[in-house]
């Protein structure tokens, strides 16, 4: 990513790149840039690589021997399902689903017969999901499909709590190719996981940021990109700006005023 102006943070802002895939079907960054006449670029930061069946298999978290799933992302619910496919591995009608949101519990409907199925997730935060395996505990064997990089918080609880567990990473978390970026300059740059900066030094590791804007959802990418000695100008959520692109359109109104002459 090539800087080449003279150092001055405040200035108008034209483009922004968002380190994710580009949206499907109308999006608010789209109404962001028409109306403030902004190039809005967006490029993957992170990939996702499903493991095998013969890795999976390493693992001996055979899906039979298993009474409980507990599913944190749409991503695992993907893989887990393509993983059983692969291996020809018939699921219980029995199986229980934990999930850490409705939409990741609607999301089943994909690929079980969803009407039908125990189906279980938290209305409202995690202490609504852990309430739920609590009440499960003693009976249940749970198995929990992941990333080999993720969150901590729900294996802590698992094992805090002796449940009956196995975990079993059935994809990996990569950084991008970002070459394509290499001589291209952003005014802004928008991250939402410490992956992503990870990434970004991963291809860069003379990156600078100096004129750049960085803009950062949450508290995790925002540790992250202080730990690398970057300068935060755009952070979210907020209460009064509760998205990403309130929080842009925040920041584009106060640096794209024009004086009158």
């Amino acid at each position: 990513m090539s800087e080449t102006q003279p150092l001055n943070v405040h200035r108008e802002v034209k483009t922004i790149l968002i380190s994710q895939p580009q949206p499907s079907g109308k999006s608010p960054y789209l109404d962001l840039s028409e109306k403030y006449n902004l190039k809005i670029d967006f490029y993957q930061f992170i990939q996702v690589e499903g493991v095998t069946a013969k890795e999976f298999r390493r693992e001996k978290a055979n899906p039979a021997d298993f009474t409980a799933i507990i599913f944190n992302s749409r991503t695992a619910i993907e893989h887990f399902f393509r993983l059983c496919g692969e291996m020809r591995a018939t699921i219980s009608p029995d199986m229980k689903y934990f999930c850490s949101s409705e939409a990741i519990a609607l999301y089943l409907q994909k690929f079980i017969d969803y009407r039908k199925r125990k189906v279980f997730y938290n209305k409202n935060n995690k202490s609504d999901l852990y309430s739920l395996l609590e009440k499960h505990k003693a009976k249940e064997k749970f198995l929990y499909p992941c990333a080999d990089i993720r969150s901590n918080d729900v294996p802590d609880f698992l094992q805090e709590n002796n449940f009956n567990y196995s975990e079993a990473v059935i994809y990996h978390i990569v950084s991008s190719d970002l070459s394509d970026l290499k001589d291209i300059y952003y005014d802004i740059i928008v991250f939402f996981t410490p992956l992503e900066i990870k990434s970004l030094y991963d291809n860069f590791p003379d990156f600078e940021q100096k004129n750049t804007r960085i803009a950062c959802w949450g508290q995790s990418a925002a540790q992250a990109l202080l730990d690398h000695g970057l300068r935060i100008d755009i952070h979210a959520p907020s209460p009064e700006l509760p998205s990403m692109t309130m929080a842009l359109e925040d920041y584009v109104q106060k640096v794209n005023i024009k004086e009158e002459v």
